[in-house]
């Protein structure tokens, strides 16, 4: 499998994962209750799965063998990439400081969980969009066969290492179970 192939898999778990954020953050503000639980473990995704696992194997491995195969940073796709990545980390930091105060029924908490979640959601959907239908064929063409090669093993170890064994599969099936209960 190439490793564009391997971050376009995780993309259809991460946009389904942001179908389920959406259905919750439209039932905010309605008197609908959904276990506090489900929330958290949404942030455990996005924070770990998207961010240090997702967006590790593209800041640490994919992006670097781009540079190297000529394509820019600066002025180019991969530093907007990386600043989407950034502006990611930033609404997740406040929807997870926002936490507390949903939990304690706080409105402002809501309204600024609400508003930094469909900021997110949106700015995901946009990068997926990029990644998928400009840079994810541009790294199929550029890197040479064997640094793609280089690049699944260099995928696999950061996987096992940054999120350890069997997370990966623990998160799908929680990406399973929270569809059951919030998408129809």
């Amino acid at each position: 499998m190439k490793p564009t192939e391997e971050l376009k898999a995780e993309h259809g778990g991460i946009l389904r994962m942001l179908e389920i954020l959406q259905t919750i953050v439209g039932k905010m503000g309605s008197g609908k209750e959904f276990p506090e639980e489900h929330i958290k473990q949404i942030m455990e995704f996005l924070k770990v799965f998207v961010d240090k696992c997702h967006h590790g194997k593209e800041e640490e491995f994919l992006f670097p063998a781009l540079e190297e195969a000529g394509v820019p940073r600066e002025g180019g796709p991969i530093g907007v990439m990386l600043e989407e990545h950034q502006t990611g980390r930033e609404l997740i930091g406040k929807m997870d400081a926002s936490l507390e105060g949903l939990g304690t029924g706080s409105i402002d908490a809501e309204s600024t969980f609400k508003e930094a979640a469909e900021t997110y959601i949106e700015l995901l959907r946009q990068h997926i969009d990029k990644e998928n239908n400009f840079l994810f064929p541009m790294a199929d063409e550029r890197p040479s066969q064997g640094r793609q090669h280089r690049m699944s093993g260099q995928f696999e170890r950061l996987e096992r290492k940054r999120i350890g064994e069997g997370r990966h599969e623990a998160f799908h099936k929680l990406l399973e179970d929270l569809a059951r209960i919030y998408i129809k």
